[in-house]
């Protein structure tokens, strides 16, 4: 089994950033992590994260009160799944953080 991990920035100021991890086991992917995380008050905050965890593939978005939301999500493959994940946060991450600070505010 390999694990491969690394941070994918967002924004020039490298105050948004997608952190990944991947396994693969002879070549085939075999779970995936993609967590959005911005820096609030100079600490790394996670806001959504795709998984498998619990045996299916799901997006958790965070609660600043530590609650989170799962939602299933059907893709097919692990590898629809990813390129999924990948693809919703690069896509949606500025919406993504607007309704965790107005709940942030609200809490």
């Amino acid at each position: 089994m390999r694990q491969i991990e690394f941070l994918s920035y967002l924004d020039t100021a490298e105050n948004n950033r997608i952190r990944v991890r991947l396994l693969t086991e002879n070549g085939n992917l075999t779970d995936i992590m993609y967590q959005y995380e911005t820096l609030l008050n100079e600490n790394w905050v996670a806001i959504v994260r795709y998984d498998c965890a619990h045996g299916f593939f799901h997006r958790d978005i965070m609660l600043p009160n530590g609650d989170k939301e799962k939602q299933v999500i059907e893709v097919g493959t692990m590898k629809n799944a990813s390129q999924y994940a990948e693809q919703d946060l690069k896509d949606r991450w500025e919406w993504y953080l607007e309704k965790y600070v107005k709940k942030l505010k609200n809490k």
